[in-house]
């Protein structure tokens, strides 16, 4: 049988394809069932910075609010009851979590500035986490903030996480960073064990008939991959940290460009989400089953087979592909 088996953050898991950040970390049946269907790991949902502060808040009323991050004002947030898990559930639910997985369980801790909040990386360690991923999201929305600014601020908050704790931190990022390629080499120099690439951006849509903010949640499809294995193609050479693919994966041959790319692990959310956990066992049987018929003995051989080593100029590379494919269009 073709060996699926893999390392992903130092971590040995039994297969690549691993449950993103997603609510089915939230219930216990569900994540063991995930496992039983061949996840080589599982992602808790994010706890956010905003959520512990306001948890603060909450719990200690004299508590300044001008501590609150980024400037913001609490009540701009949820409120702390509507967060599907308050900070001490979170904790608890990874203890009842690693009591009855074999597979790693990875927490999730979202912010975007050094604070008080990063104590939970420390926190979830000692709750028994595998490994976390930072979720770094910070949409750069102010036009007297330089880039390099809050890129010193992210890697300043990597830093103080990776200082905290002995497990391994992985780096979710957005896709918008004028070098991206240069401020991964960053993130791995500043200890980064992985980077995740990327984040969905979710965006606010316009009701115009309500002239009011839709904040609906639209799933994923697979035309959100081509902005991942770019990126992984053209990182995978240049990096030793780990990468994993998080968005537009929906299928086997999905998966299979993303390792090919250079992906380390392939996260699995929304078709989760849309099929139901039983669909992880056909992907990776899919998985399992491209690698063999195409000549391949494991996943490690199929991994890096289509990113950009071979190109002595990757930028000129992907100008000719730019190129390439406006040309194709024919009216």
């Amino acid at each position: 049988m073709t060996n699926l088996s893999t390392e992903y953050l130092g971590l040995k898991i039994a297969s690549p394809l691993i449950v993103g950040a997603s609510p089915f970390a939230d219930d216990v049946q569900a994540v063991m069932l995930l496992q039983d269907m061949g996840a080589g790991a599982i992602v808790m949902r994010s706890l956010f910075e905003e959520q512990i502060y306001l948890d603060a808040l909450e719990t200690a009323p004299a508590a300044n609010p001008a501590l609150f991050p980024a400037g913001g004002e609490p009540h701009a947030f949820p409120q702390p009851s509507d967060y599907q898990l308050s900070p001490a559930r979170y904790l608890e639910q990874v203890s009842k979590l690693k009591s009855v997985l074999s597979v790693p369980l990875i927490a999730s801790l979202n912010g975007s500035r050094p604070g008080g909040w990063i104590d939970y990386a420390q926190r979830f360690e000692k709750a028994g986490a595998d490994a976390i991923e930072l979720n770094l999201y910070q949409l750069a929305a102010d036009p007297d903030v330089p880039a390099a600014a809050l890129e010193a601020e992210l890697l300043e908050t990597l830093r103080l996480v990776k200082s905290s704790v002995r497990i391994p931190v992985a780096v979710k990022l957005l896709p918008y960073f004028t070098s991206l390629a240069n401020f991964a080499r960053q993130l791995e120099a500043a200890g980064a064990d992985g980077i995740t690439l990327f984040n969905r951006l979710y965006q606010a849509k316009i009701d115009s008939e309500e002239r009011a903010e839709d904040l609906s949640l639209d799933l994923s499809d697979s035309s959100e991959l081509p902005a991942r294995l770019r990126w992984l193609a053209i990182l995978s050479p240049n990096l030793k940290c780990s990468l994993a693919a998080s968005g537009g994966v929906h299928s086997a041959a999905d998966a299979v460009k993303a390792i090919a790319a250079g992906a380390d692990a392939v996260q699995l959310v929304s078709v989760l989400l849309r099929h139901g956990p039983r669909v992880l066992s056909s992907i990776s049987e899919g998985l399992r089953r491209w690698i063999h018929d195409h000549g391949f003995e494991s996943v490690d051989d199929l991994r890096d087979t289509m990113n950009l080593q071979r190109s002595l100029d990757p930028a000129g590379h992907e100008r000719a592909q730019y190129q390439r494919i406006l040309q194709n269009w024919r009216i």
